[in-house]
């Protein structure tokens, strides 16, 4: 074990943030801490690093190991250069070379006991710094700094001159260099394009050594943990597998406990209802009955309520006019600024029903070709026409849509008169604005709360052809969920921009990569992307491959991305989804089923009934027989 923590709780003023939270991780074990915003994630890690003392308990780390921890927004800022500032972390390698060089140099001039002295001398460093890594630095220092997304051009830039989110990569790549024990990261994917990501899941499963996470990042933890701690209303709980097993155990988990608490509800409800006819007999019999049960009721020991979950809400994007079949065709599009230039030649057809995420990494011009498209930035060539009956509703990460002088409140009961208070703060609590959050001026936001009114005003609204930059940002993981689920019920068109990978995974059904100036088309959704990116990168000249080098090709939205075989996958997609509802549907009626029968087998009075007692057996046997076959069912169609 590397890491204890014991009995942790903390509070600030009189609100409590964690209480009695214990957990552990275990030498080389990859682990995530997850939670809705505010339940206290980077207060714990905090206390875990020591930078925040708890008001109770402990945490013990293993005795001689090390640990590094990278916090949200941390960065470097020196003079030195990007490249300077990673090699700094080897200094001890590079004076071990220096003493090398400097033995060398002595060995030449030397003879008899002080050459003796000197060649051990020489041995000695030279085996610890073969034992270091020492031949190999150079090029794991190059290595991490463009598996976080630095051109060799950019090695030279002073750290001063970069921009927030690059200075926080350099941090990222000194933490990496370091090797402690445990790593300690806070949201590490920000500000990462889909490479360096990549890139990073890799480094950190192959890590020789404990990592410890925090990250919204959902497809990033599937690839990367094998444990999730939970923090939920001040208290840990421990689960094993990555984020995706979590989810379905923990939805099974809420399931029960709402199930446990409604039927004791229930009961408590009906000894309730018999206590009280029991009296209205008014017979020293009937009351004495009536009193034991009291007793019993008494001593029941009361669930408590569990916490409504997000996910029970549901937001319901409904066009207000249906779009003709061709919504978007973009013809040769290109956009440079000065010598930058960022694409040329580009195009593509979007038809009614599609959901598209641009993928592509960062700078290469995918929100201007949103802000062309919307018409907020000329093209330098190219063109584009909108099809009929086609109305856009634009998600941007500059908000420029609300009124500073408005409460959020106001916000949405102006554009939207025809709501109710109740469904207005239901839309505001989606997007992590409750209570009296919602009478907050817009002009006191910050920019993350302000595109989350601006994302929850174009959820209300009916455009039928929905363009969003980055929509899941500043979201968190109960909140994306309820825009997945919102997207995917859509019946209008989707064209969006994201980094979030587990987003664009339930939500796209085509995807167009950016890259080299050109659009490369795929059909399906981001794993189907990485399964043909892989196999196209095997062999290029694979007659069927699904991507095409030249976006000015006429081919390019037709033949390779074949609209009818596109639309019967979407159809296969929807029965599969049907199936997996009807099969939950089944399933929760037959643990009904089998809770039904289980409660009359406990009951006293069929124990003497043999022929009664062997009905309910069989009928059990044949439920937990059908419930058998519906779970492998299930299991293969949630696959």
């Amino acid at each position: 074990m590397i890491l204890s923590c014991q009995n942790l709780s903390k509070a600030f003023a009189d609100t409590s943030i964690l209480k009695n939270v214990s957990f552990h991780i275990e030498d080389y074990e990859k682990a995530a801490l997850v939670g809705k915003n505010g339940v206290g994630k980077t207060t714990l890690l905090r206390i875990i690093v020591g930078r925040m003392q708890p008001d109770e308990g402990t945490v013990a780390f293993a005795k001689d190991k090390t640990f590094g921890y990278l916090a949200q927004n941390d960065a470097v800022d020196t003079e030195n250069t990007i490249y300077e500032e990673l090699l700094s972390v080897k200094r001890e390698l590079i004076r071990l070379e220096q003493r090398i060089r400097d033995c060398e140099q002595a060995m030449q001039h030397s003879a008899g006991e002080e050459l003796k002295t000197l060649m051990q001398q020489y041995a000695n460093l030279t085996h610890a710094f073969e034992t270091g890594d020492g031949y190999a630095y150079k090029s794991e220092v190059t290595g991490v700094l463009k598996g976080l997304g630095f051109s060799e051009e950019d090695f030279g830039r002073p750290v001063s001159t970069l921009s927030g989110g690059q200075k926080t990569r350099v941090a990222l790549g000194k933490l990496l260099l370091q090797k402690p024990d445990l790593i300690i990261l806070d949201e590490p994917t920000n500000h990462l394009d889909l490479n360096s990501i990549a890139w990073l899941e890799t480094y950190l499963s192959n890590y020789k050594g404990a990592v410890f996470i925090v990250s919204h990042d959902r497809y990033f933890l599937d690839k990367v943990v094998t444990k999730i701690i939970e923090l939920d209303q001040t208290k840990a709980a421990m689960f094993q597998g990555n984020y995706s097993a979590y989810a379905a155990k923990k939805e099974m988990l809420r399931a029960a406990a709402w199930s446990a608490y409604l039927n004791q509800q229930k009961e408590i409800r009906h000894q309730e209802e018999v206590i009280e006819r029991l009296r209205s007999f008014n017979r020293e019999k009937s009351i004495k009955r009536a009193e034991s049960r009291e007793k019993l009721l008494g001593r029941m020991e009361v669930l408590a309520k569990p916490a409504e979950d997000a996910s029970g809400m549901r937001l319901t994007l409904t066009p207000r006019l249906l779009s003709g079949n061709d919504v978007l065709t973009v013809s040769h599009l290109g956009k440079a600024f000065g010598r930058n230039r960022l694409f040329e030649d580009v195009s593509f057809e979007i038809r009614r029903g599609e959901h598209i995420a641009i993928i592509g990494d960062n700078g290469t011009g995918k929100t201007t070709l949103l802000k062309i498209i919307n018409g907020l930035i000329a093209p330098d060539s190219g063109t584009f026409s909108l099809g009929s009956n086609v109305e856009i509703g634009y998600y941007d990460q500059e908000h420029q849509v609300l009124h500073g002088e408005k409460t959020l409140f106001q916000e949405l009961s102006d554009t939207y008169p025809t709501l109710t208070n109740t469904e207005i703060r239901n839309v505001l609590a989606s997007f992590l604005f409750t209570g009296d959050d919602v009478f907050k001026q817009i002009s006191d936001l910050s920019g993350g709360e302000r595109g989350r009114v601006s994302l929850a005003k174009l959820m209300l609204g009916n455009a039928n052809f929905l363009i969003l930059d980055e929509p899941t940002n500043h979201l968190d993981v109960p909140s994306k969920e309820i825009l997945e689920d919102a997207l995917n019920g859509y019946e209008g068109t989707l064209l969006y921009v994201s980094h979030d990978r587990y987003f664009i995974n339930r939500t796209a059904t085509r995807i167009l990569d950016l890259e080299g100036g050109r659009l490369v088309n795929y059909l399906g959704n981001y794993d189907d992307y990485l399964e043909k990116s892989r196999a196209q990168a095997v062999s290029s000249c694979d007659p069927d491959s699904v991507s095409a080098k030249s976006a000015s090709s006429p081919a390019l939205s037709e033949g390779r991305l074949d609209w009818k075989a596109q639309k019967e996958e979407q159809a296969r997609l929807r029965k599969k989804e049907n199936d997996l509802k009807k099969c939950e549907g089944r399933i929760a009626a037959l643990e009904e089923r089998l809770r039904e029968l289980e409660a009359q087998l406990s009951d006293p009075a069929v124990g003497t009934q043999v022929e009664m007692l062997n009905q309910l057996t069989a009928a059990q046997e044949q439920v937990n027989r059908e419930l058998s076959g519906l779970y492998d069912t299930w299991a293969e169609l949630a696959e």
